[in-house]
Formats: C-alpha cells, structure tokens, sequence
C-alpha cells in the first residue's frame, strides 16, 4: 500500500512497503536515535533483537522522491494499531515529515476498522510533543516509557 499526500507542503512524500534492502537502514538510524535513552535507562541494545522484531513487523519506509527520510513499524494487536516505530534522518526533522507519517499511521487504522493507535515513547524524549499535537493522549507510565494513545472517532450513520 502506497500513501502519497494531500497536503502542499508535503509535495512527494509517500510511505513504500519496506524490503529486506531497508533493514540496515533502519537498525542504523533506530540505534542511532534510541542508544541515548538506552543508556539512560540502563538498557542494552542488541542488533540482533532488532533485526528479529523486524521480521515480525509491518514496515514502511517514508521516502520524498524515491529518497530515504526515515521508516516506520506496526503491528496490529488486541483491537489496536500499534506504532512501534517512527524515525527520521535527523535533517528531515522538524519539517512537518513526522506529523505527515503520523497522518498515515491515523488512516491506516481507519481504513482497518482498528478503534485506536498505541505507542510507547521514552520519557524526555522530545517526540511526545509531536504526538500530542496530533491527537495522542497520555494513557500510562511505566518505568522508563509511557504510553500514548489515540481514539479513532467512530462516525454513526
């Protein structure tokens, strides 16, 4: 499945499926963005952990003119789409291309009859922001994390 925009300011953007090909550019960059928070929580990162999730996730690469920005993960699980991934190349944040996937993700549960999107993010980390803007709701905490939320509108005819 291909989501293109609609919006002017996100002229060329699309979410491709992911291949084998985008593997190690997303454990790259998903290292790279999470190793701080890793070792504030005294986690520990293995490669090969994320290279087995992938295997068992729905991905998909955001891309502007055939180009790399960043990747996201999904599952569906007990009613709910859950984001379990968002990552960009540091240069295309702040552009309005997080908020665009995000969009994407919000569609995707619609179009699945999913009642809601879920997501976990490091406490600190600056994406909260981003995702309350669009929406997403502080649902709980746990240690390191917490966990966000966003309730698709059901429309009655």
């Amino acid at each position: 499945m291909i989501f293109s925009p609609s919006g002017a300011g996100q002229t060329h953007l699309q979410l491709l499926p992911a291949t084998e090909q985008h593997l190690a550019f997303a454990r790259d960059l998903t290292r790279r963005a999470m190793l701080p928070y890793f070792v504030r929580y005294g986690l520990l990162w293995q490669d090969p952990g994320f290279d087995e999730a992938w295997q068992t996730r729905e991905n998909h690469v955001v891309s502007r003119s055939g180009q790399a920005l960043g990747y996201l993960s999904l599952r569906v699980h007990c009613n709910a789409l859950y984001l379990l991934e968002l990552h960009l190349l540091d240069q295309h944040r702040g552009q309005g291309v997080g908020g665009w996937a995000l969009e994407q993700v919000l569609t995707m549960a619609r179009q699945r009859d999913l009642p809601r999107v879920r997501l976990m993010v490091f406490k600190g980390n600056p994406a909260q922001a981003l995702y309350q803007r669009h929406g997403f709701v502080v649902v709980g905490e746990e240690d390191s994390y917490r966990l966000m939320q966003y309730d698709i509108a059901v429309i009655s005819e």
